[in-house]
Formats: C-alpha cells, sequence, structure tokens
C-alpha cells in the first residue's frame, strides 16, 4: 500500500526542506491511515533504518531545542511501510535497505562537501560565475541521480540473496 504519492513527497521535501519533527511525521502517516507511533519510529531510529535526529535550538530565550530529522525520513518510512506490507521482516528490511541507503549518504556527504569546496574556490577564480553556475546545475543533476539510485537501489536490494543468484 502506497500512502503517499511521488507529488506528496516532493511536496512535503519541499516544504520541510529544514527537517521534520518525529511528531510530524507520525501525524502525517496516521492522516493516512498507516498505523505509526512514536515509539514505533524510536524503533526505526535505534535499528539503524532512519537517521538520528540533529537538535535545532529554538528561537526565544531558555526555549531549548528540538530534534529534527531529515526530511527524506518520510520516503524512508513509505518504503519501509510498503515492503513489510508485501510480507518483508524489519531484519530483511534492514540487512538490504540500510545498506544501500547508508551508503549512498555517504556518497552525498563526500559530493556536498566536494561541491562547496569547489564553489569556495570558484568564488575567487576570474570565471568563477561561470564555474559557479556550472557546479549549481551538477549538484542539481547529482541529487537526481542520487534520488534515482536509491529508489533503484531499495528495490533492488531487497530482493532475497538466493533469488538473485549470490551466494
Amino acid at each position: 500500500m502506497d500512502y503517499l504519492d511521488t507529488a506528496e513527497l516532493a511536496r512535503i521535501e519541499r516544504d520541510r526542506s529544514a527537517g521534520i519533527s518525529s511528531g510530524e511525521v507520525v501525524r502525517l502517516f496516521e492522516a493516512k491511515g498507516a498505523r505509526l507511533s512514536e515509539s514505533t519510529f524510536r524503533k526505526y531510529v535505534q535499528l539503524g533504518l532512519l537517521p538520528r535526529s540533529r537538535r535545532v535550538g529554538r528561537k526565544g530565550k531558555h526555549t531549548g531545542s528540538a530534534g529534527l530529522y531529515p526530511v527524506s525520513v518520510v520516503r524512508r518510512i513509505a518504503l519501509i511501510k510498503r515492503m513489510m506490507a508485501e510480507g518483508y521482516t524489519v531484519e530483511d528490511i534492514r540487512g538490504s535497505f540500510v545498506t544501500v541507503r547508508n551508503r549512498l549518504e555517504d556518497v552525498e556527504k563526500g559530493l556536498a562537501d566536494l561541491v562547496e569546496e569547489l564553489s569556495r574556490k570558484a568564488r575567487v577564480h576570474p570565471r568563477g560565475r561561470h564555474f559557479a553556475e556550472e557546479l549549481v546545475r551538477a549538484d542539481r543533476e547529482l541529487r537526481r541521480a542520487l534520488e534515482r539510485i536509491e529508489k533503484v537501489g531499495g528495490a533492488v536490494a531487497t530482493v532475497p540473496a538466493e533469488a538473485a543468484g549470490v551466494e
């Protein structure tokens, strides 16, 4: 069962690009009829199916901080729910999907660092404006390619090893 279609996921990712709280994620899925509790969300984080939150200070004096998750957790939970509906166990998902996602996150971090470094250097280069524009285009294309790889990788990684001819 698909709780969120591609357009809804894209809207959420656009609107919440700075991050999303676990409560917001739970409410989002509950509104779509999915069973997802705060404790299940925490369990997914503990099992490594979802990334850990980052602490973000709130505006105002003595208001503390809030834990925000990358908005990609919405897409990941949708995939987890879909895989579970297809009969995969949490361990099956953990053994396949997590490996793919963790490797992609390493690649994303490395690429983001490289683009940032090149952007800094482009600022002082005589043709810097041209290079900066080219980096923006390349970064956009990289992100699209990584999203496609994540979709395919998540689906392919769920195929049992024996069915894929892997020992």
